[in-house]
């Protein structure tokens, strides 16, 4: 098969990228209990991760970023805040991991259960973990809300309603921030269960975030988190409160910088979480292209990116089983016969050719029957139809039927060849030669006849057969008859002589002219000299 490789081979560019993609997806072979339990450690890491990212956010916008107004209660907003804002955040992770662990654990018998079992998913429940990313942000994203709140109530309270729009708005920054990290993260952590419930088939894109959600995340996270702070600073600006204009000055600068780095990082990252999939396909089409049937994705993107992994290796399962299927099709009707029919539009009947016969039957074959055990009786008539069907094909022929211990040849059918009579004849007297020598065990007539028959499809709609009717085949066979009282053991006729080419007719020689049996006009036999 092409694109296949040895076991010290270079990996092909689809097998690299699937190896990296092993960092997260993990191995295919494993056990789906050693899925889920990789899964739950990366998604609780992504959790962790995301709400960090959150925290840092926060604190370095509260402390270094946004303008404040000097106060004699700069030590008590700092110390309520960051106590309020440490018990919080320790308290919404630990909340975030047990609720969404536990909300991811609901469902059908247990978003894991099918893992448990070793078993293909229902649609439900492929579903359900194609929704977990989304699940997870809306937790995190209640979470930072109920945070906002609580920051409002108890700075407008306590200190002033200025500190409170600050210090709320920047707890919405973070909370922003978590809730889109959450669910890039957690999209990361679950591609191996993702992985293997879009292997086992096609889903519903019914509430499952794809490819746009993605990148307006990393949009909101990476250049709308950065301009909503800008904005801040600009409300700030415009109080009546006195912001030094070096504070401000510095805070723009430090956004900006922030927006461009960050925000091209996270770009970047988005980007290639899109492109990296579409450039396996890439690869795999290239393949399947080469002919490289056996090329398959790994299937780990929860977006339509992921259909399309699994509809690409559910493409190429289709392909090698119509390869399959025109490839044992074409060893039941022949090669040319089976492209002419894959390519056209089948239709009963025929059309008039010009083509030349060639019809081989065993002798004695009854006695070998009641001589001979049944397995020895295939393994002889298996060898002599090898050396028939190697001396047809490579003379241009294809073998049309086997007939119990007999085989129906044809040249000339469906495709043209030149010098089809020539073609025969010159299949004749290898073929006899070859079963001398090779299948010496038995005997064979060799018949060849030429002329007009109708060649096409014959039957019904549902079931029909590409062959040859005419005067050409009875002839043959009638040949191949009377071939086997002979020395020689084949015998053509004189038809196929005269339409032969130059060449090949210095091999034969005019014999008797005899009125074959069943026909009513005589045939000059020609032997082979």
């Amino acid at each position: 098969m092409p694109g296949a490789h040895r076991p010290g081979d270079m990996l092909t560019p689809v097998s690299r990228t699937k190896r990296r993609d092993r960092l997260f997806v993990g191995d295919p072979s494993m056990s789906g209990a050693r899925i889920r339990r990789r899964a739950t450690v990366l998604t609780v890491g992504a959790i962790t991760l995301a709400n960090t990212i959150g925290a840092i956010v926060v604190t370095a916008f509260a402390l270094f970023a946004l303008p404040k107004p000097e106060s004699d209660q700069d030590t008590a907003i700092l110390v309520t805040n960051l106590s309020v804002g440490v018990g919080y955040l320790l308290l919404a992770l630990a909340v975030g991991v047990v609720w969404g662990i536990r909300r991811l654990a609901g469902g059908p018998d247990g978003h894991g259960q099918w893992l448990l079992d070793d078993r293909t998913p229902t649609a439900e429940e492929r579903l359900f973990i194609l929704r977990a990313p989304l699940r997870l942000m809306v937790i995190e994203a209640v979470l930072w809300g109920t945070a906002v709140v609580l920051f409002v109530v108890i700075d407008l309270v306590f200190f002033s309603a200025l500190l409170a729009l600050g210090v709320g708005l920047t707890v919405l920054l973070g909370g922003i921030t978590t809730a889109a990290a959450c669910f890039l993260l957690t999209e990361l952590a679950m591609r191996p269960v993702a992985g293997r419930a879009l292997a086992s088939g096609a889903s519903s894109r019914r509430g499952v975030p794809g490819v746009a959600t993605r990148l307006s995340l990393a949009w909101a996270l990476g250049t709308g988190v950065p301009v909503i702070g800008l904005l801040m600073i600009a409300i700030v600006a415009i109080t009546p409160v006195e912001i030094p204009e070096n504070t401000l000055a510095i805070t723009i600068l430090a956004l900006g910088g922030i927006t461009l780095g960050f925000g091209a990082v996270v770009t970047f990252l988005a980007a290639y979480a899109t492109v990296h999939p579409i450039g396996a396909l890439r690869l795999g089409l290239q393949k399947v292209r080469e002919g490289d049937l056996e090329i398959e994705l790994g299937v780990w993107d929860s977006t339509e990116i992921g259909l399309l992994q699994a509809g690409f290796n559910d493409m190429v399962t289709g392909l090698r089983e119509r390869e399959r299927i025109r490839d044992v099709f074409g060893r039941q009707v022949g090669e040319d016969v089976a492209a002419r029919a894959l390519a056209d539009e089948i239709q009963l009947g025929g059309e008039v050719r010009e083509v030349a016969i060639l019809f081989c039957d065993l002798t004695g074959s009854t006695n070998l029957a009641m001589e001979r055990e049944p397995q020895e009786v295939v393994e002889l008539l298996n060898r002599f139809f090898v050396e028939v069907v190697e001396v047809v094909e490579a003379n241009g022929g294809w073998i049309n039927k086997f007939e119990g211990d007999a085989a129906l040849a044809i040249f000339g059918a469906p495709i043209e060849v030149d010098d089809a009579a020539g073609r025969a004849l010159k299949a004749a007297r290898e073929l006899d030669e070859r079963l001398r020598e090779r299948v010496s065990e038995l005997e064979a007539g060799v018949g060849v006849a030429f002329g007009e028959a109708v060649a096409g499809n014959i039957g019904a709609e549902s079931r029909f057969e590409y062959t040859v009717i005419g005067d050409p085949v009875n002839e043959a066979s009638r040949l191949t008859d009377m071939a086997k009282s002979t020395d020689g053991r084949v015998l053509a006729s004189e038809a196929a002589l005269d339409a032969c080419a130059a060449g090949e007719r210095d091999h034969w020689e005019l014999g008797e002219e005899v009125t074959l049996r069943g026909r009513s006009r005589p045939t000059r036999l020609v032997l082979p000299s």
